[in-house]
């Protein structure tokens, strides 16, 4: 059994490209999933005091984007089910889609996420409770396919890679730690740092215009707010004939080596007038060649 969850629309969720921003949909799963799990407690499955609700922290995010979405005032439609429980974590699945009045389904995003019980009082994990396993057990589904975990992503600390990362008083959730969307937000600024820094280099050169395709985030430790930016580090791992993959670490401030989270982000290059994808122009293909590093 799958839940299903209309997430309305803002028009502060559009880019410059006038489609919803790919961050925007991480925050659209973070409503699909806490109305799935707000069902669960409604049900009564979700005993006393281990409330899945929020007591849960992401683990990491695997986020497949396949078409733009563009405003509307009807919301865009969220099927969410689950796809693996284990004895400290689940797995969600998810399909972002609107359907016609015939029901053939357009579908703008498929992801998952890697979810762990949690007790934030002693900032510790916990297993699942025999309650809350019933109660996810509702809405499991075998996984379509299972997709072999990524290389650990690793990015060597150089200037050149640099982005300061300042938390906002906003980014902060109910427990003090920077929500697990905002992340998306952080990874973004620094490749759009290094995109516009790469594009200033080739003057004459006309617009590079790229869209998300992929994006996987692994959470290791909790960024919290303070006064000194965290430092996010990002290397060109790949070019394709009309792809880009970028890699990044977000680190502690004055230690490089304690990693807070990881990326990896898959961007296309993209024609706005036909909504498809394009070969770079040559002069950006060569540059982006020069930067490609394997560490």
């Amino acid at each position: 059994m799958r839940h299903r969850y209309a997430c309305p629309l803002r028009w502060g969720d559009m880019d410059l490209l006038g489609h919803v921003n790919n961050v925007r949909y991480v925050d659209y799963l973070q409503e699909a999933r806490g109305s799935l799990l707000q069902e669960l407690q409604a049900d009564r499955r979700v005993g006393p005091g281990e409330d899945l609700v929020e007591g849960i922290v992401v683990v990491r995010h695997e986020v497949t984007y396949l078409r733009p979405l563009h405003y509307g005032r009807a919301p865009v439609m969220i099927e969410v089910w689950v796809t693996g429980i284990r004895s400290a974590s689940f797995t969600l699945g998810y399909e972002v889609y609107q359907e016609d009045a015939d029901g053939n389904r357009t579908i703008y995003l498929r992801a998952s996420t890697v979810l762990a019980p949690y007790r934030f009082d002693t900032e510790r994990p916990r297993r699942l409770a025999d309650e809350e396993r019933a109660g996810l057990e509702r809405f499991l589904e075998a996984p379509a396919a299972v997709s072999p975990r990524p290389v650990r992503v690793k990015v060597r600390p150089s200037p050149e890679r640099h982005s300061p990362m300042h938390v906002r008083f906003s980014d902060v959730d109910a427990y003090r730690h920077v929500n697990n969307v905002v992340y998306f937000e952080y990874f973004q600024e620094a490749r759009i740092r290094l995109i516009s820094d790469l594009a200033a280099s080739l003057d004459g050169a006309p617009p590079m215009r790229v869209v998300v395709a992929q994006t996987d985030v692994d959470y290791h430790e909790a960024l919290t707010l303070r006064p000194e930016p965290y430092d996010c580090w990002t290397r060109i791992a790949a070019v394709g004939s009309t792809s880009l993959t970028l890699e990044s670490t977000i680190t502690a401030p004055g230690e490089p080596g304690r990693v807070m989270a990881r990326a990896r982000v898959v961007l296309v290059f993209f024609d706005p007038e036909t909504e498809r994808s394009a070969v770079p122009p040559d002069s950006y293909r060569a540059e982006l060649m020069a930067q490609v590093s394997d560490d």
